[in-house]
């Protein structure tokens, strides 16, 4: 079992990847830096996005991604990543605000929040040269284009730190 992907979809939103897809970007963002993950994606509205956004961030009105970051005891063998909570609404306008296919901007998030499950942030300006550097690449392995523009003008997508469940 290389990478898991447990995904549910209680956003009501019919605009959403296959999921066959979405466990593909996810595989890719994983399969190179781990052997075996787990990785639980729970697909949301507006409303529990911005529900969480506010509890675990301090931020009201929802945003595009939260990760969750498995935060297990060292002594529990697990391959469990975290999980991944994704706004549905909020990625779809993104997607169009941006000019960019749903599934590209999709593929984009997903792999996002897979590497901050990873222990991948953006909050120092090196940490983000980083992480844009690798969610470049593997969006690039998925035949998508670069997420960010080339001047270096595009802002990570919204989620801005990794939490911990």
């Amino acid at each position: 079992m290389p990478v898991l992907v447990n995904i549910e979809n209680v956003s009501n939103c019919n605009q959403v990847p296959d999921p066959a897809d979405m466990r593909r970007w996810l595989t890719m963002a994983v399969g190179q830096h781990a052997t075996q993950a787990e990785i639980s994606v729970r697909i949301v509205g507006i409303e529990e996005a911005a529900e969480f956004n506010a509890r675990y961030r301090n931020k009201s009105g929802p945003t595009n991604v939260l990760s969750f970051a498995a935060d297990l005891p060292d002594f529990v063998a697990s391959d469990l990543l975290g999980d991944l909570l994704v706004c549905a609404p909020v990625v779809n306008r993104e997607a169009c605000e941006q000019g960019k296919t749903a599934d590209a901007h999709w593929a984009h998030i997903l792999v996002h929040g897979a590497l901050h499950l990873l222990g991948y942030n953006h909050i120092q300006n090196a940490e983000a040269r980083v992480m844009e550097a690798l969610e470049t690449n593997i969006l690039g392995e998925l035949g998508f284009a670069p997420p960010y523009a080339e001047d270096g003008s595009a802002s990570p997508p919204a989620d801005n730190e990794a939490l911990h469940s």
